[in-house]
């Protein structure tokens, strides 16, 4: 019972994937980028909120009820090397690697469903 119990302590010590996930579109090529301290958690949230009709991106909703789920691909671009980075810093770091993802892919307008993000 000892080993069991020591493989469910290991098991909660070990953080889930985080990082930059993008959706693509596979009939018109544009995509959603985004990031998540728990991408497996977040693929599920998506997925969820869109078969119900309820995504907040409505552009991104309108094309999945007029193409189907099989048009949609969920990928991750980019994992967080959580061992090379304090616990503290883990949020941060993965709002960098989104925003470099966005500055490299631009997702915005005919190429994405984000929006463009505002100038300062």
């Amino acid at each position: 019972m000892d080993r069991r119990k020591e493989l469910k302590f290991a098991y909660k010590q070990t953080p889930t994937p985080m990082g930059v996930y993008q959706l693509t579109n596979k009939l018109n090529g544009k995509i959603l980028i985004g990031s998540s301290m728990n991408l497996p958690g977040k693929k599920n949230s998506i997925l969820f909120q869109l078969k119900q009709g309820a995504h907040r991106v409505k552009e991104l909703q309108a094309d999945w009820i007029a193409s189907g789920p099989d048009a949609f691909d969920f990928e991750v671009l980019e994992n967080l090397k959580h061992e090379k980075i304090a616990v503290d810093q883990w949020r941060g770091a993965v709002t960098a690697l989104e925003n470099k993802w966005l500055a490299a892919l631009q997702p915005y307008g005919d190429r994405g469903y984000n929006n463009k993000p505002k100038e300062k």
